[in-house]
C-alpha cells in the first residue's frame, strides 16, 4: 500500500543550526579570536577587518552569545535603571541622557518602574541583580536594603539625598522652590499655597524651600501646605481642597509638572482663568510645560545633564569600587511662561522686599 504523502508533510522540520563564531571567521577569512575582538567592540582591529567580520555576521545571521561572553569577561555590560514612575515625563527625559552616555561607554540599559510601591521596587531591584547587572541607577527610589545592595553592585542614586555610601546626583530643590516663590511675590501674590509631593527627600526640600522663602518675604502666616503626591490626579484633588477653602490662594506652587496639570484641571472646573484669577508654577520643566496650550511656568532641572552625570558617576564607580562616594548638586532655574501673572488681589504691603 503506498504511503500517504500527507504523512511526509506532517513531519516537523528540524531547525537550522545557529551560526557560530567559527562560521563567521571562515566567511570573513579571519581567526576566531579576531571575530571575538570585533564582537566585544575592541579598538585594536583595523576598520577593514571589522567591516568584513560584521558583514559576515549579518549574512549568516550570527548573534553573539551574551551569556557566554559575560561568563568569560565576568560582567554583563547591562545597567539596571529603576524609576519611581514611568508616567512622569521627567523620568523619561532623564533616561534619554542616561542611555546616551551609557551607550557611548559600551553599556546597555534595562528599565524598570517602582510605581511608588516598596514591594515593586524591591522586586525590580532583585530582578536586576539576578540578571547580574554591572550597576544600578535608582531615580527617586530608595530601597530599604540600599546599603546591602551597594555592597554588591555599584549604585548611583538620583533625586534623593541624605544617604551615605552611594554616589548621588540631585537637584537643588530648596533653591528651585525659592525661585518659584520669589517670582510669585514679585507679581504681587501673597496667598501662595504649596502642594507637597509624595514622601521623599525631594518633596521635603521643595517644601522647605517654599516655607523659607515665604518667611523671608514676611509671609509666614500665609504658609499653606496641602498634602499630595507626584501625580496629576493627586494635584487635582489637592487643588480642589485649596480652591474650596474660605480664603483660596491666588497662586499655587506644585511639586512637579504632572501635579501642576492637575491643578490646571481643578482651576478650569471652577471656572477660574489662568493666570488672571490664579497663577500656577510647576517643577521639572518637562515637555508638558512647553506644550503651547499649557505654557506652564516651571522650575527647570537639567534632567538630560543629570542622566549624563549619573552615567559618568556609575562608570567611575564600576572602574573603582572603592572610591569615595560623591554628591553632585545641579542648579535649577525658572522658566516663565503663561500660567503666572499679577495677583488678582493686587499688590499688598504685608511682604518685605526680596533680598538681593
Amino acid at each position: 500500500m503506498p504511503e500517504d504523502p500527507r504523512q511526509e508533510a506532517a513531519v516537523p522540520k528540524v531547525p537550522a543550526a545557529k551560526p557560530t563564531i567559527r562560521n563567521v571567521a571562515e566567511r570573513a577569512g579571519v581567526s576566531k579570536s579576531l571575530v571575538s575582538l570585533v564582537m566585544r567592540g575592541s579598538p585594536h582591529v583595523s576598520e577593514a577587518r571589522r567591516q568584513a567580520v560584521l558583514k559576515a555576521a549579518r549574512e549568516l545571521g550570527y548573534r553573539p552569545n551574551a551569556v557566554a561572553r559575560s561568563l568569560v569577561e565576568g560582567r554583563t555590560r547591562l545597567i539596571g535603571a529603576l524609576v519611581a514612575d514611568l508616567h512622569n515625563p521627567f523620568f523619561a527625559e532623564f533616561l534619554d541622557g542616561l542611555q546616551e552616555s551609557l551607550h557611548g561607554a559600551g553599556l546597555r540599559m534595562l528599565v524598570g518602574s517602582g510605581r511608588w510601591d516598596p514591594q515593586f521596587e524591591a522586586e525590580a531591584v532583585e530582578a536586576f541583580l539576578e540578571m547580574r547587572v554591572d550597576g544600578l541607577v535608582l531615580l527617586s527610589v530608595v530601597p530599604e536594603t540600599l546599603t546591602d545592595i551597594a555592597k554588591t553592585v555599584p549604585v548611583v542614586l538620583v533625586g534623593e539625598r541624605d544617604i551615605d555610601g552611594v554616589d548621588i546626583v540631585v537637584d537643588d530643590d530648596e533653591l528651585g522652590a525659592r525661585l518659584a516663590v520669589d517670582h510669585l511675590v514679585e507679581l504681587g501674590h501673597r496667598r501662595i499655597a504649596h502642594i507637597e509631593g509624595a514622601s521623599s527627600t525631594t518633596a521635603h526640600y521643595r517644601r522647605t524651600g517654599y516655607e523659607s522663602a515665604m518667611r523671608r518675604h514676611g509671609l509666614a502666616e500665609r504658609i499653606v501646605v496641602e498634602p499630595g503626591d507626584f501625580t496629576e490626579e493627586g494635584g487635582y484633588r489637592a487643588a480642589r481642597k485649596l480652591l474650596e477653602g474660605p480664603e483660596p490662594p491666588t497662586a499655587i506652587f506644585a511639586p512637579n509638572d504632572l501635579v501642576a496639570t492637575g491643578v490646571l484641571s481643578a482651576a478650569d472646573e471652577r471656572g477660574l482663568r489662568v493666570p488672571a484669577d490664579i497663577s500656577i508654577v510647576g517643577y521639572d520643566n518637562t515637555h508638558l510645560a512647553a506644550i503651547r496650550h499649557i505654557a506652564l511656568t516651571s522650575v527647570d532641572q537639567p534632567r538630560r545633564d543629570m542622566g549624563r552625570v549619573a552615567a559618568e558617576r556609575l562608570c567611575a564607580r564600576i572602574d573603582d569600587p572603592f572610591r569615595a562616594p560623591k554628591q553632585t548638586l545641579v542648579v535649577p532655574h525658572l522658566v516663565i511662561r503663561s500660567t503666572t501673572g499679577p495677583s488678582p488681589a493686587g499688590p499688598a504691603s504685608t511682604a518685605g522686599p526680596i533680598p538681593g
